[in-house]
């Protein structure tokens, strides 16, 4: 499994939401520059970068920063949080970034999608709560499941779906790994599971699931190592040993 660190920006910080509540916030530097190298000496070999800001407001705020982490960084780049259209993807193709994850629009536009994948690599996010997937930076709910909207893409070209399940997000209580391995037995597109790993334990849990000969593409994980709980090094050592 690949490990994508995360920097969460908002206001040009690096940052964490506790459930997606942009009121409960947790500055964790200034400078995510510095973080994104960070991470990469430590042998992350993708970093996650999320522009908190465009997901809710779908204004490009902290553009400048991530073209500053793309410059910096010697690994690929994937970013989410405001992509709705065309033009804002080219956007962050052209400011270096590897791979663009796009979440609000998949719901409403889903030939975004297929037009953008057919150029470049695209993720789909699929942030949800119980289930339900939610768009508009986790504020607005769709009636949908996340299974319902993978459903959608099966053939849309796109290299992998993001999924999160809110309710566990920043909470460091472990991931929803019985919804991550359901939605594994349904898609044949592959899975970055997101939210809620808080020990090494629950990336070795993570790791070990396997549904028909196949395992999740990788995780995201923030807070914990923003926390302390562990850092790259270990957590790249606990996807990568034997299971």
């Amino acid at each position: 499994m690949i490990l994508y660190p995360a920097i969460d920006l908002r206001g040009g910080n690096c940052v964490r939401l506790y459930q997606g509540d942009y009121g409960q916030e947790t500055v964790y530097g200034t400078d995510p520059v510095a973080q994104a190298l960070a991470f990469v000496l430590e042998g992350a070999t993708w970093l996650h970068v999320v522009d908190l800001d465009a997901a809710l407001t779908g204004q490009p705020t902290n553009r400048s920063v991530i073209a500053a982490i793309c410059d910096a960084s010697p690994v690929p780049v994937q970013v989410g949080g405001g992509v709705r259209t065309v033009d804002s993807a080219k956007a962050l193709f052209d400011v270096g970034v590897r791979r663009v994850v796009i979440g609000t629009a998949a719901l409403e536009d889903p030939g975004l999608v297929r037009t953008v994948a057919a150029q470049h690599q695209v993720a789909v996010g699929l942030d949800a709560r119980g289930g339900e997937v939610a768009t508009h930076g986790w504020t607005q709910r769709t009636g949908r499941t996340v299974a319902d909207v993978a459903a959608d893409f099966t053939d849309a070209g796109v290299a992998a779906l993001v999924v999160t399940e809110i309710s566990v997000d920043g909470t460091l209580g472990g991931p929803d790994v019985r919804g991550l391995t359901e939605l594994l037995a349904s898609t044949t597109i592959p899975i970055i599971a997101s939210g809620g790993v808080g020990h090494v334990e629950h990336l070795t849990t993570l790791a070990s699931v396997q549904v028909d000969g196949r395992g999740f593409e990788g995780v995201i994980v923030g807070k914990a190592i923003y926390e302390g709980a562990f850092d790259v090094r270990q957590a790249l050592t606990a996807l990568d040993g034997p299971r």
